[in-house]
């Protein structure tokens, strides 16, 4: 499929970048960009060369949430359809198998924090800020603030959909948004490095990692042990597997099979 708002840039070294194409609009979702962020997450998912996903915006922000322009004359149930249809990629992160990272810089409001909370790991510049600020102008992030409390827990996520103030990089870090911070000079290739870094792995291993983790998520404590198990169990009769074990006690490099 050829995209107008994302930008989709395969590497060399299993690493895909997906990039949100709208800065003139500091990358607000558009319904055109939802779209086509959500096919753009499952095409790259299907793709066997593709093992990480790194996600980023273009121009000054990451992503200032949902284009307000879109708002008005909708009725009640047009608005709950057209809610849905921007919060998709949030919800697909989840099912894909294929790990998403987040390159963070400027700012991520509203739909934006949701995606960076939606994404499986964050790296983020050291001026980046973020918060659920729809409370600030009559809205509300009801929709984002649910990958925020999965990260932060019930008190914060609701001081944060109440308030709608901004975080600064390293509160993100304390609560768990994001995973490290770097240099704003040195997000770019920071970022492709760990992304690079994670594509070295199992493409198998990390899959079923990631896929049984958010399957298990509400599941019982004693329910997410045996779901857990049969995972690794599974894991265990791959290819990969064998590989891994082999080359550990042959002191060398061990070749996966693509996903």
């Amino acid at each position: 499929m050829k995209f107008e708002q994302v930008i989709v840039e395969k590497k060399e070294n299993h690493v895909a970048v997906l990039t949100l194409n709208r800065p003139d609009s500091m990358n607000t979702f558009s319904s055109q960009m939802a779209s086509e962020l959500k096919e753009a997450l499952c095409e790259l998912d299907a793709d066997p060369s593709v093992r990480v996903i790194l996600l980023k915006g273009s121009g000054k922000a990451f992503c200032a949430g949902i284009d307000v322009n879109e708002l008005e004359g909708k009725s009640g149930v047009e608005y709950q359809k057209w809610i849905e249809h921007m919060e998709a990629p949030l919800v697909t992160i989840s099912k894909i198998k294929t790990p998403v990272i987040a390159q963070l810089h400027g700012v991520a409001a509203a739909n934006g924090m949701g995606l960076i909370a939606a994404a499986d790991l964050v790296i983020a510049a050291d001026n980046a800020r973020m918060g659920l600020t729809a409370i600030n102008v009559g809205l509300n992030c009801v929709g984002p603030v649910l990958p925020v409390a999965r990260c932060v827990g019930r008190k914060k996520a609701l001081e944060l959909l109440l308030y709608g103030k901004l975080l600064k990089a390293e509160e993100a870090l304390a609560l768990g948004l994001v995973n490290r911070i770097v240099p704003k000079d040195e997000l770019e290739s920071q970022a492709l490095q760990w992304a690079e870094e994670l594509a070295q792995k199992s493409p198998i291993a990390v899959q079923i990692a990631k896929s049984a983790f958010y399957q298990s998520e509400d599941m019982s404590y004693g329910d997410q042990f045996a779901f857990m198990n049969e995972a690794f169990a599974r894991l265990c009769t791959t290819h990969d597997a064998k590989e891994g074990v082999r080359a550990f006690f042959e002191k060398r490099v061990p070749v996966w099979q693509e996903k």
